[in-house]
C-alpha cells in the first residue's frame, strides 16, 4: 500500500495496512454531488452508511459540506468506528487548528477578530492560557451549579405546566432556551439577564449569531429534492456577512463586559490575558459552547427519556426519590449513588451525542487502525469522524442502535464508559488545558443528572412528540403525570 521507504518512518502496525476506498470526484463537481446526497438525496446518516456498504468499510474518502465556492477544499478521510474514532483525541498526531466547523471556519469578524480557544490547537501558547482561564472559571463557580440550575428548572415546570393547562401542549425548546441562557448568564455574571438591558432578548441574539456562522453546515430538511437544491444555493454559495448580526452582538458584549468584569478581571490578571481577546472568548465559551450545547442537549435528553416509556419512569422515579429521601437533598454525594440515572445520561450522551462530528488534520504521516485493517493517513490531511457511528459500533455495543438505560451500569457496564466520546474526548479522561476536551465536560454531565432528578420528584411520567429542526431534536410535551408519591 505505500513504498517501503515512506512506511519505514510510519509506526509499525499488525494489522494488514489497506488503501483507503472512496474518491472525492471531480473538482467543484465531487463535493457538489457528495453535498446533495448528504443533505437532501440520501440524508445524513444514509450518507455515511450507505458509504460502509459500499466499500465494505468504516473508513473512507468523501467530501464534506459546505464545499466551493465557500470552503476550499472539502476532502476528508471519515472515520466511523470506535477504533479509528479516537485518533482524533490524540494531539501528537492530530492538528485541532481553525477546525472547530470543519472544512470552513466562519469570518473572526464574528468573534471580534480574534480566534478564540475552540480555534486552537493546544500547541498553541494561547491555548493554553485560554483554557486554563475556563477550566479556573468554572472550578471558581462549582458550588453556583447545582443550587443555580433548580431555580431555572423550577421556573421551566411551572411554565411547562401552565403552557399544557391552557394550551394542551407545550414547545419544550423554547422554554428550555431561556432557562439556558439565563443559567449561563447568572453562572458567569451574577445576575439575571432580565435586569440588563438584553432584557428576555438573549437567546434570540445568540441564537441569530449561531445561525449566521453554522448556516452552510445545516439543512432545514426541506421537501420536495427542489426546494431543498434551492435552499442549498442559498446556505451555500456565500458566507453570511457579520453586519448582519454586529448590532445584535455588540449587545451581547457589552453586557458581558460589563457584569462579567470578575472573570474579566481574572484573565487578566491570573491570565495575562488582553480583557477585548477574554470577553470576546467569554461570549464563545457561554454563547456557542454552553448554551448553543445545551441548546441541543436538554431536548435530546427529553426525548430519549420520553421514548423510553413508562417503565423506565418509574424506575428513575423509584431510585431518584429514595436516594434523595436517605441523602436528604439533591447534593453531588447523593447524584453519584443513583446508578441507573447515571447510565441513562452516558446511554443518551452515545446513542445521540449533541455535537456529532470532530475533525483534524494528520500534523505527521501516521496508520489508523479500525477492527481488522490499518490505513496511511498522510500529513496535511483532513480527518473527519461522524461520532454517532463510532458510538453505535457494533463491535463494541450490544443492540448498537437501542437505547439500552442501563447499559453502564455494573462493572462490566463501566469498563464501555472509554467509548462514550461526546466531549472530544473518551468519557474516562479529564478536560486538560493540554486536550481539547469540552471544558464544562463534568459540568454538562452534572447537569443532566440534575434535569432527570429533578423532574422525577416532580412527575411521574410524561408524552412527547419529537422532530428534529436544524441541528437541535424538537420537543412539545403532550402529557405530564404529576408525582403521586
Amino acid at each position: 500500500s505505500s513504498s517501503s521507504s515512506s512506511s519505514s518512518s510510519l509506526p509499525s502496525t499488525k494489522l494488514p495496512v489497506k488503501p483507503i476506498p472512496g474518491d472525492y470526484g471531480l473538482h467543484f463537481f465531487g463535493p457538489i454531488r457528495d453535498r446533495l446526497a448528504y443533505f437532501y438525496n440520501e440524508g445524513r446518516d444514509k450518507f455515511f452508511a450507505n458509504r460502509i456498504q459500499k466499500y465494505q468499510s468504516t473508513v473512507f474518502k468523501t467530501n464534506m459540506p459546505p464545499g466551493p465556492p465557500i470552503a476550499s477544499c472539502s476532502h476528508v478521510i471519515c472515520l466511523l468506528d470506535a477504533i479509528s474514532f479516537s485518533v482524533l483525541f490524540d494531539a501528537s498526531k492530530v492538528e485541532k487548528r481553525d477546525v472547530l466547523d470543519g472544512t470552513f471556519l466562519p469570518s473572526l469578524a464574528y468573534t471580534g477578530g480574534h480566534r478564540v480557544c475552540a480555534y486552537l490547537d493546544p500547541s498553541e501558547p494561547k491555548h493554553t492560557s485560554l483554557k486554563s482561564f475556563f477550566l479556573s472559571t468554572l472550578a471558581a463557580r462549582h458550588h453556583k451549579f447545582i443550587p443555580f440550575f433548580q431555580i431555572g428548572l423550577s421556573e421551566l415546570f411551572n411554565e411547562l405546566e401552565a403552557q399544557i393547562s391552557t394550551k394542551k401542549e407545550a414547545y419544550f425548546n423554547t422554554l428550555s432556551d431561556t432557562m439556558t441562557f439565563n443559567y449561563v448568564f447568572r453562572l458567569f455574571c451574577n445576575k439575571n439577564p432580565s435586569e440588563t438591558k438584553i432584557g428576555s432578548q438573549g437567546p434570540k441574539l445568540v441564537d441569530k449569531w449561531l445561525l449566521f456562522q453554522l448556516a452552510p453546515l445545516g439543512s432545514l430538511g426541506l421537501s420536495p429534492k427542489i426546494l431543498g437544491y434551492f435552499e442549498d444555493i442559498l446556505l451555500r454559495t456565500f458566507s453570511f456577512p457579520f453586519f448582519l448580526v454586529k448590532s445584535d452582538y455588540k449587545k451581547l458584549y457589552d453586557v458581558f463586559y460589563e457584569f462579567g468584569s470578575s472573570v474579566l478581571d481574572e484573565a487578566e490578571n491570573e491570565f495575562g490575558i488582553e480583557r477585548d481577546e477574554a470577553c470576546h472568548n467569554l461570549i464563545f465559551l457561554a454563547g456557542f459552547n454552553a448554551y448553543g450545547g445545551m441548546k441541543v442537549l436538554f431536548p435530546g435528553l427529553i426525548k430519549w427519556v420520553a421514548l423510553a416509556g413508562q417503565t423506565l419512569h418509574q424506575r428513575l422515579a423509584d431510585e431518584i426519590r429514595a436516594v434523595i429521601k436517605a441523602e436528604g437533598g439533591v447534593t453531588l454525594s447523593a447524584l453519584n449513588k443513583m446508578v441507573l440515572a447515571k447510565s441513562v445520561i452516558y446511554e443518551y450522551l452515545r446513542i445521540d451525542p449533541p455535537v456529532p462530528f470532530q475533525y483534524g488534520k494528520a500534523k505527521v504521516d501516521l496508520v489508523v487502525e479500525s477492527h481488522d485493517v490499518a490505513f496511511e493517513i498522510k500529513k496535511g490531511e483532513m480527518i473527519f469522524g461522524y461520532q454517532p457511528f463510532a458510538t453505535k459500533d457494533p463491535k463494541i455495543f450490544v443492540d448498537p442502535e437501542e437505547f439500552v438505560a442501563d447499559r453502564f451500569v455494573g462493572e462490566e457496564g463501566e469498563k464501555l464508559l472509554k467509548y462514550v466520546y461526546w466531549s472530544n474526548e473518551r468519557e474516562t479522561e479529564d478536560s486538560t488545558a493540554e486536550n481539547k476536551a469540552c471544558a464544562g465536560k463534568n459540568l454538562v454531565v452534572l447537569l443532566c443528572r440534575v434535569l432527570l432528578v429533578e423532574f422525577f420528584l416532580r412527575y411521574d411520567t410524561f408524552q412527547v412528540e419529537a422532530s428534529t429542526f436544524m441541528f437541535a431534536p424538537s420537543v412539545t410535551f403532550k402529557s405530564l403525570t404529576k408525582a403521586s408519591s
